[in-house]
């Protein structure tokens, strides 16, 4: 089989390469999944460059998520062959891979593959920040990297709460679009002054920033909160840490988190999450729900998909498909 992998750490161009490999074969409570599509997000690419939370056993396979086809079920039969998922797993990246049967999420009916493999990372952790939040309908949210996948989910999602949002860009193409989902107020901090723009369209500041930035762009972010306001950092875009005011933490009483996926999902019961599926599917199936993706490679184009994703002012997500 084809498989990406990189036996050291470091800028993906320079240290991925295609290999031909094994099949593997599945333990007894594992599933064989013939993979069909994969997203490219900045955690792949932080994760081959070693900035992740998750250290690479080298050499690895680059990638988290994806949705396939079962091709051997686990030895119980809890998921048939044919039966297709979405899942993630470290290294998706390649044509095969076994993972439990209990990690796998069946597709509902009517998803595609193109939305199934980004069903889970971004929308989820949308869906997961928007209730950890508290925002109440009236409520100010600004999202930095507004125009990003999850940025995109934030929006939509919180605009059916009634929760007004802002949100920041860097390129004025990205503007109309992200007026469209539903944003408020669109700001591109190249050209606008963030905290300026906020507090003429808010008063007091907004209730809840949801940072994926960090750095210079963070602390302004920080800034343009509330007396009682709160940020939720659950990125690092920038790679700069935010250079924190403690003047405005003490006097406005502000509050600092960060927001990780797989931490909040251990915290729920199986109740919760299914809920919580069951509320991200259904807005991906929505009608009126917008899913964007930008562009397609075969897998033995990764290098090209890269330099896709990194194009500046990119609108959609960059696939690999088999």
């Amino acid at each position: 089989m084809k498989e990406v992998i990189f036996e050291t750490c470091g800028m993906p161009l320079e240290v991925l390469k295609l290999v031909e490999s094994e099949i593997p074969e599945p333990k007894a409570h594992e599933v064989q999944i013939k993979v069909v599509a994969r997203n490219i997000n900045p955690s792949d690419i932080m994760f081959v460059r070693g900035m992740y939370g998750i250290t690479p056993k080298l050499p690895s396979s680059a990638g988290f998520e994806a949705s396939g086809v079962v091709t051997k079920s686990d030895e119980a039969g809890k998921v048939p062959v044919g039966t297709r998922v979405m899942f993630t797993a470290i290294g998706t990246w390649r044509e095969y891979l076994c993972i439990p049967a209990s990690l796998v999420i069946p597709v509902p009916q009517g998803m595609s593959d193109e939305i199934a493999c980004q069903a889970f990372v971004n929308p989820m952790t949308a869906f997961g920040m928007i209730e950890k939040s508290g925002l109440k309908s009236g409520d100010w949210l600004l999202i930095t990297a507004g125009a990003s996948a999850f940025g995109k989910f934030a929006i939509q999602m919180a605009k059916a709460k009634g929760i007004m949002v802002a949100c920041t860009v860097r390129h004025d193409s990205q503007k109309d679009y992200l007026k469209e989902l539903g944003a408020d107020l669109v700001i591109n901090t190249e050209k606008e002054k963030l905290q300026k723009l906020i507090a003429e369209h808010t008063g007091e500041g907004v209730s809840v920033v949801f940072d994926a930035v960090g750095g210079v762009l963070g602390a302004k972010a920080l800034a343009s909160l509330k007396a009682g306001g709160r940020m939720m950092v659950f990125g690092l875009l920038s790679l700069e840490n935010i250079p924190l005011n403690s003047g405005l933490l003490i006097f406005k009483n502000i509050t600092v988190e960060g927001f990780w996926l797989s931490t909040w999902m251990e915290s729920m019961s199986d109740s919760e999450r299914k809920t919580a599926f069951k509320s991200v599917f259904g807005f991906l199936l929505a009608s009126d729900s917008k899913v964007d993706v930008g562009e397609t490679f075969p897998l033995e184009k990764f290098k090209e998909a890269i330099v896709a994703y990194e194009t500046q002012g990119r609108n959609g997500k960059i696939l690999l498909v088999s």
